[in-house]
């Protein structure tokens, strides 16, 4: 059988080094290169058609759930596993729910990894031990915020992008080329959606949904 042939993605390229070598310990799998941003990695994918891209969550540029979307529009044959250091379940459910077929923590041992590779390229969903041992509420909670945020209009999208960023409502206004009024109007509808009712709170929703990247 023919190797499965793996592009790790990662900003650091320790992390990449790391997982290389777990990767080397696999019989039937190899490395066949190594992006260091979201950009690269679907440049890469075009060139050199793995089969299966190891994908890091958080990156600065293009995001990893960004990089997701698109791998998953233009290479829809390419498997995906994603690598973070966020063992949240939200973060594994907005993973899966963008196309990703598995999610690990970067800690992961090199038998986990094996497993998630082989799971994956059978065809198959894999989420890591850990994750799958938390407690299942924070399942709920995710699939409930992504119900929440399906019921948002683009504007609303936009006006909760913008809040998120730290702008005024002089700022979005002039960004969107509305009237202040307007503006709170929008904002006034997106909390009353969310039931969020302060600008942390809209932060942190932000940040959950990927909306925002985090830096």
């Amino acid at each position: 059988m023919n190797p499965t042939r793996v592009l790790l993605v990662d900003d650091h390229a320790l992390v990449r080094a790391g997982i290389r070598a777990l990767i080397s310990m696999i019989d039937g799998v190899e490395v066949v290169g190594e992006a260091g941003s979201g950009d690269e990695a679907l440049s890469l994918v075009e060139t050199l058609q793995p089969d299966l891209v190891l994908l890091d969550i958080t990156m600065p540029g293009m995001s990893g759930l960004t990089a997701l979307s698109e791998i998953r529009v233009r290479f829809p044959k390419v498997r995906v596993i994603m690598l973070t250091m966020h063992e949240a379940r939200e973060y594994a459910v907005q993973a899966l729910h963008g196309g990703a077929a598995g999610f690990i923590p970067k800690r992961a041992a090199a038998t986990e990894l094996m497993q998630a590779i082989e799971t994956v390229m059978r065809g198959k969903t894999y989420v890591s031990h850990e994750i799958a041992q938390e407690d299942v509420s924070a399942t709920e909670a995710a699939a409930h915020y992504h119900e929440l945020l399906d019921k948002l209009t683009p504007r609303q999208r936009e006006i909760l992008i913008l809040i998120a960023e730290g702008k005024s409502m002089k700022q979005i206004g002039r960004a969107l080329n509305i009237s202040v009024k307007t503006v709170e109007s929008h904002r006034a509808q997106l909390t009353e959606r969310l039931d969020i009712h302060d600008i942390a709170g809209l932060v942190r929703f932000a940040i959950r949904m990927g909306l925002i990247k985090v830096e």
